[in-house]
């Protein structure tokens, strides 16, 4: 899957004017150089050609396809600047390309950073580039194809991340949990990020033709639990600062496919355990994302309730009297605490050993 930003997939998709431009540029059997974008480097690599300054639609786009000579459009696709345009960008800059539309395009997205639209006439491709990123562009049926086959991948990893998740949970109430359930949820939660990512970016290459899609990856992700960084918070966060926790969670997303099979990789990327360390050490939460799943509890209660007691297991022991030593937690707020953390205790060992 290409990195491409999903905002540049999406304005050449199914259903927009500048998709339905191309589209007719391919069945005229004609190519095209589109660059979607002018400002003052775009215009010191233009020689020739005609400025014309006219409403964007995708009948001018194909009629101007004819012309010899790129087209340049505002960022916006609301107009066409120029048309009939020889671009000359810097030879020095690499490239893989072989044809000269394509090297071109290539070296032109390179050198302005804006995204550039290659139309083959004879292979029938769209090649859409932008700074060192190319990407070919499909018809509907194919990137449906993928798309349907990531959400039945990503439907089996909703339904593990949910049975490691409740797995976790119990090990907590029960004060048994180690690393290595961290270190799986952590896992499970990314492997469910990376596929869902994947899916949004079908989502925008499929324009209107990825509806369907969409609803099905809202329907899956709806209910997911605690993001890696909540997960985090419970075990790193009385040692580390939210930037520290955040900087650990870029750091399970770099991990690469075959690390990220690697339990210990995770535990040490994290900073759950060091180099050489046991996975099945035990570890204590503090209660934080049970805690940051009630609504009616602000982050600084929250905060103080964690100070206060320390510890998951401290902090269920704590009755209605305890919980409103803490300031800003009344009798309401206490019973709220007390309440929904016996509901979880016992939703969860009951999920654990049905």
């Amino acid at each position: 899957m290409s990195s491409m930003p999903r905002e540049t997939l999406a304005r050449l998709a199914p259903g927009t004017a500048l998709r339905d431009g191309i589209e007719r540029i391919l069945n005229g059997r004609t190519g095209a150089l589109i660059v979607l974008g002018w400002d003052r480097t775009v215009e010191r690599l233009s020689t020739g050609g005609f400025d014309i300054g006219i409403e964007f639609s995708a009948t001018r786009l194909r009629e101007l396809a004819k012309l010899d000579g790129a087209i340049v459009v505002d960022r916006d696709l609301t107009r066409i600047i120029r048309a009939g345009v020889h671009l000359m960008p810097d030879p020095a800059i690499e490239t893989s390309e072989t044809g000269t539309r394509h090297r071109t395009a290539e070296r032109v997205a390179r050198q302005t950073g804006f995204p550039v639209v290659s139309v083959s006439q004879s292979m029938g491709i769209i090649g859409l580039y932008m700074g060192a990123t190319k990407h070919v562009l499909e018809g509907s049926a194919a990137i449906l194809a993928r798309a349907n086959q990531a959400l039945q991948t990503l439907e089996r990893y909703r339904n593990r991340l949910d049975q490691v998740t409740t797995a976790l949970s119990a090990s907590e109430i029960e004060a048994v949990a180690t690393v290595r359930e961290v270190a799986v949820t952590l896992q499970r939660q990314e492997m469910v990020r990376r596929i869902s990512d994947e899916i949004r970016q079908y989502v925008a290459e499929l324009g209107t033709d990825g509806r369907l899609v969409d609803l099905q990856l809202e329907e899956l992700a709806t209910g997911l639990g605690p993001d890696s960084q909540m997960l985090l918070g419970d075990y790193l966060g009385a040692d580390l600062t939210t930037d520290e926790v955040e900087a650990a969670v870029a750091a399970l997303r770099g991990l690469t496919s075959a690390e990220l099979i690697d339990l210990a990789m995770i535990a040490q990327t994290a900073g759950l355990i060091r180099a050489g360390e046991n996975l099945d050490a035990p570890v204590q939460p503090s209660g934080y994302r049970l805690l940051a799943g009630m609504q009616a509890l602000p982050r600084p209660v929250i905060e103080r309730l964690i100070a206060r007691f320390g510890d998951l297991q401290t902090l269920m022991a704590a009755n209605v009297e305890d919980l409103m030593t803490v300031d800003g937690v009344g009798e309401q707020r206490a019973r709220l605490v007390r309440e929904t953390l016996s509901r979880i205790a016992e939703t969860s060992l009951l999920d654990r050993f049905s």
